[in-house]
Parts: C-alpha cells; structure tokens; sequence
C-alpha cells in the first residue's frame, strides 16, 4: 500500500480523479504496472511543485516624487560617511573606558566589600563588552582604534577648567583619573579603597557624560543609528550607576585620611 508524504501539497480534486482512473487502468495490468504508473503520476507532481528560488530583488526608494529604482542584485549595502567628531568619540571613548576597567581589576585584592565587588563587576563586563563594540565600529568604517587627532586638551570640552589642570591631566579625556590618582587607589586598601573608588568612578562617569554631550552638541555629529543608540545608552548607563554609588557612599560613608 502507497503512502503519500505529508510534506506534499495537497492535490487538488481533478488530480485526484485523473490519478483513480489512472489507477483503475493499472490495476487491470497488474500489480507490478500499478506501481510504476502510480509512481510515475506521483514524481510529475512532486517535480511540478518544485519551483525555482526567486531572485531577490533591491529596491531603492526614490525621492518625494520620484519613482523607485530596481537595482542588481549584486548591489551592496554602503554605510553612510562618518563624522570626524564621530571618529573621535569613539577613540576617546575606547581609552575612556580601558581606564575604568583598569580600576576595576583593583578590587577583588583591595576589598572585600560585596558590594562594591558586585557594582565593579558589573562596571567592567559592561565597559569591555562596549569597548569591543566600538573597535569594530571602527573597523568597520576603515579608522584606526587609537586617537589619531589632536590632543584632546585643544578640544573645548564643557565643564573643563583648563587652569586648573596639570599639562599631565589636560592629555585626559574628561573625568579620567591623574596618574596621581591612579596611584594612591592602587595603593589604598579596605575602607579607603572603597572611598578613592567610589569617588573616582563618579567622577570618571561625570566625563563620560561630558563627552557625549559634546558630541550632541556638535554640529553633524551623533547621525549614525549605532553611534546614537551606544551614545544615548552610555549616558543613561551611567547616570544610573552614579547614583548608585552616590547612595553607597551615603549608606556608607567614609572618612577621608588625612
């Protein structure tokens, strides 16, 4: 007895009838001459069904007005030009963060306060995962990882009070911890590590904020969908973390050597 797969389509009601007289005749030549009629009928159509993939087809919308246009398949999708100041915060951005994640590394040695491991941890997937993000970004628009263009100092960030700040500190993107500073947290242990840590990230995510503002805030800059979106992500991330460790340090509090 044939069965019939259930992958085919359904047959429709005068196949069905051409293939009961079919049958009816081969049934009269025998069972062998059945068999090979019935499959012959059944690769017909099967091989009717089966139908050639449909090129794909690229349409490019046309302007107001316009009609569209159908382009090559061969056509490749290309990205829009970036912006320098783009290019820049992402640079920027990359050594921004490789220092957070630097401190970060401190603490499983220097505290054994779980809170503050479990926000560092948090603090360092979250700043490498971007960090690898914004190399590809990178990459992918053909510019190089590392800061190619002016000193950042010669760029007029807001909130940057340039008299105040060291030559070494003024080469920093905003916020980022002196080497001064990076120095006495590596050295600080238990309750005054937590307190130069939580001190030090607000103010390290203070210039995050500061330099995605400027990016906003500059003309052209900020288009990209995956720029903006890492951006506006960087700065609500942020902002939340900072009031986090702002509530440690108010649950917390610890007092300043001196």
């Amino acid at each position: 007895m044939f069965r019939f797969s259930r992958h085919l389509r359904p047959i429709s009601v005068r196949r069905t009838w051409e293939i009961r007289v079919v049958a009816s005749v081969a049934a009269r030549l025998g069972g062998l001459a059945a068999a090979c009629t019935l499959a012959s009928l059944l690769s017909i159509q099967v091989c009717a069904q089966q139908t050639a993939p449909a090129t794909p087809v690229v349409v490019q919308p046309g302007a107001p007005g316009k009609p569209t246009r159908t382009l090559p398949p061969t056509t490749k999708a290309t990205l829009p030009p970036v912006s320098p100041a783009d290019v820049q915060f992402m640079q920027g951005m990359i050594m921004h963060h490789g220092q957070a994640v630097e401190m970060t590394a401190l603490i499983e040695s220097h505290t054994e306060n779980k809170d503050l491991r479990s926000l560092g941890a948090r603090i360092s997937r979250s700043q490498s995962d971007e960090i690898k993000f914004m190399k590809r970004w990178l990459a992918t628009r053909g510019q190089p990882t590392s800061e190619t263009m002016p000193d950042m100092h010669h760029m007029n960030m807001p909130g940057m009070d340039h008299s105040k700040m060291s030559h070494g500190a003024m080469a920093l993107m905003p916020g980022m911890l002196t080497p001064e500073q990076m120095e006495a947290l590596r050295k600080a242990r238990g309750e005054e590590f937590d307190r130069l840590f939580l001190t030090g990230m607000i103010q390290h995510h203070g210039g995050a904020l500061t330099m995605v503002k400027a990016l906003f805030d500059t003309a052209g800059a900020g288009q990209d969908a995956e720029l903006f979106n890492f951006a506006t992500d960087v700065d609500s991330g942020q902002r939340a973390e900072i009031r986090i460790m702002q509530n440690m340090l108010e649950r917390h509090p610890v007092k300043e050597k001196r």
